[in-house]
């Protein structure tokens, strides 16, 4: 996901009228090392001065360092620090080892919440990859840190932005109370999330990579070694995501605007468009997901066997759905791989603080019917009372819009101080107020509610 660069003219706005939005302005208060816990007390370098984002600096002071972990951090402290914590929990995730560069991304896209009054830390995390539980544990750490070494908020929001909202929302039940016996989240902010577990969410990948194949018959050619696709790739394989493009431009001409593809491509982009589900544009990032995260789940996470399959799947939308279901090849999913994996990725709706959640009802990137299964699942874990789920016109998924997440942040901080739980109606009704200082943007669809997941991604067979 492309960094999002705030304007320069709200980045120039003053804070004088933002008290009364979001909250009076507290000092810093530090907190002893004795209520801390005992894994963080004393083992955590103190983080060091460094410069903000441009359009931070003239508000903003920022710190950073590396975790016990290796991860990377950044912190953000605006001059009129309204005292409360945003927590981030970052997307993607990125493949790779951690960059310092990563968490400067993240908080040029997330400066609305410094320029709304609030602290903000960001991990990069130890590792890249489909690790869950590692993350919410670099999440944690980051905290600690801030609390032990630049001072105690009087509330600290964990937020977790489309990936990270899974990393968040797991962060949220694996770590409930600090060793003083306080919580360390206060309320949990979940925004364009990936929410229905790594077991779920991403069958539809699984399908694209079939799909794409009976179609296009080059992701491995036939002149390759054949592997299961529900592997994403060998550990081996030397393809590269420029590697891939150029296979799947070859084949659908997906760099060319649809005019100018053949008849037979653009056949094929709508065949997997109608069976999918998914839009054109978004085809190339799915599979490579497909492809190189799937890599990186079997061969690190669930022991070289594949959680993925789509045995059982019955697809429909194309020109001719006997022939492609006939045709498309199956898998079946690792039982011991799906277990794995579900103990790392899936949610289990435990989460004893409020949350709150907001989806563009367009998202291409994280469909919003894996909302409703993530309101089935806070059902489930007894904790359907603690959420609360919004919806925008918006059809992106980075990020939605600069008034959207103040508005947010001040419903959860009333719902935490006063027990004034939000209502859909009641934050739509709230955002315009946001706007005179964040500009315009504001597009809750308050009456919506989302299909079940079923009715966007068929269903299948499952271990």
């Amino acid at each position: 996901m492309a960094p999002r660069t705030p304007s320069v003219l709200i980045a120039r706005l003053a804070f004088a009228g933002l008290a009364s939005l979001v909250g009076a302005c507290a000092p810093v208060r530090p907190l002893s090392p004795a209520a801390l816990p005992q894994a963080a007390a004393g083992a955590e370098a103190a983080p060091a001065a460094t410069a903000c984002p441009q359009d931070l600096a003239p508000i903003a002071r920022c710190l950073s360092g590396q975790d016990s972990a290796g991860a990377y951090y950044l912190i953000a402290l605006p001059n009129s620090w309204n005292g409360h914590l945003v927590l981030h929990a970052h997307g993607g995730p990125a493949l790779g080892a951690p960059k310092r560069e990563r968490s400067v991304e993240d908080l040029e896209r997330w400066s609305i919440m410094v320029r709304a009054g609030y602290a903000w830390a960001g991990s990069t995390f130890r590792q890249g990859g489909v690790a869950v539980r590692a993350a919410a544990e670099d999440t944690e750490r980051l905290r600690q840190i801030f609390v032990r070494h630049v001072g105690q908020p009087q509330r600290t929001i964990l937020h977790g932005q489309s990936w990270g909202a899974s990393v968040a929302a797991k962060g949220a039940e694996m770590f409930t109370t600090t060793a003083d016996g306080r919580r360390p989240y206060d309320a949990v902010l979940l925004t364009s999330g990936v929410l229905a577990g790594g077991t779920r969410s991403y069958d539809f990948r699984t399908d694209l990579r079939v799909v794409y194949q009976s179609l296009c018959h080059n992701h491995p050619r036939p002149d390759e070694a054949q592997y299961p696709l529900n592997i994403g790739l060998p550990a081996d394989a030397a393809m590269t995501p420029a590697d891939l493009a150029a296979r799947v431009n070859e084949c659908l001409a997906l760099n060319q605007p649809a005019a100018e593809r053949t008849p037979e491509q653009q056949r094929k982009v709508q065949t997997i468009v109608d069976v999918i589900r998914i839009p054109a544009s978004s085809l190339q990032s799915h599979l490579n997901w497909a492809t190189f995260h799937f890599r990186d789940v079997v061969q690190h996470r669930t022991g070289g066997a594949s959680p993925f399959g789509n045995m059982g799947a019955q697809y429909r939308g194309s020109p001719d759905d006997a022939a492609l279901n006939a045709g498309v090849l199956r898998y079946r999913a690792d039982p011991a791989a799906v277990a794995r994996f579900a103990e790392d990725t899936d949610p289990t709706g435990r989460i004893p603080v409020p949350v709150l959640t907001v989806k563009g009802v367009d998202d291409p990137t994280a469909f919003v019917e894996l909302d409703a299964a993530f309101k089935q699942t806070m059902e489930r874990g007894g904790s359907a009372a603690r959420l609360v789920q919004t919806f925008t016109r918006h059809a992106t998924h980075s990020y939605l819009s600069d008034p959207t997440y103040p508005t947010l942040m001040a419903a959860l901080l009333r719902w935490v101080e006063a027990g004034e739980k939000p209502t859909p109606e009641g934050i739509a009704r709230a955002c315009p107020a946001f706007e005179a200082t964040f500009g315009k943007g504001c597009a809750f669809v308050p009456a919506y509610v989302p299909a079940p997941l079923e009715s966007r991604v068929v269903e299948r067979t499952r271990p």
